[in-house]
């Protein structure tokens, strides 16, 4: 496994190594040793999966408040998404900083998002799917967003929103204190 630190302190885009012959290729996406090693969560209690139908669809920006703050480890299964987090951390020297980057299935990316980020994603194909490893169980009380297109980020999306919820809809720009 690669990891390769994205411009937001603690973030990590995460290449796999393949092992390739006639079959195809094998290669590891997970261990536990190489987390620890690195100074990263490692504790993942749960995985989910996103289905989106249609491309453009639009989902984010999403976190959890402490003290069920979520790191997360993000992969495209199919398809192709555009894949954003936000630095929400007002400690951070990235606060306010935005990164994206393209995951497919054909690139076997990976995003490895800390505590305090918010994520969200664009699909640049129709039934394109989402597979999340988290570090902690959801809870909706503590569910939080911010909106994506908030000026204090600045963010740029590759296509015109086809699809987005109404509570996506309904998130506010960053409050500061």
């Amino acid at each position: 496994m690669i990891f390769s630190e994205t411009k937001l302190q603690n973030a990590f885009i995460i290449e796999i190594e393949k092992i390739e012959d006639e079959r195809g290729f094998f290669a590891r996406t997970w261990d536990k040793d190489i987390f620890i090693e690195k100074g990263l969560d490692y504790e993942f209690i749960q995985s989910s999966i996103s289905r989106n139908s249609k491309k453009g669809t639009f989902r984010g920006m999403h976190y959890q408040a402490e003290p069920f703050d979520e790191t997360k480890i993000v992969r495209c299964t199919k398809g192709k998404i555009f894949d954003i987090i936000i630095d929400l951390r007002s400690n951070s020297k990235s606060f306010k900083e935005w990164f994206s980057i393209e995951l497919t299935n054909e690139n076997h990316k990976m995003l490895y998002i800390p505590k305090g980020f918010a994520h969200g994603f664009q699909t640049l194909e129709d039934n394109s799917e989402v597979l999340y490893q988290i570090s902690k169980r959801y809870k909706p009380e503590f569910a939080r967003g911010v909106r994506w297109d908030d000026p204090k980020f600045g963010i740029k999306l590759p296509l015109n929103i086809s699809v987005i919820s109404p509570k996506d809809l309904s998130y506010d720009y960053l409050k500061e204190e």
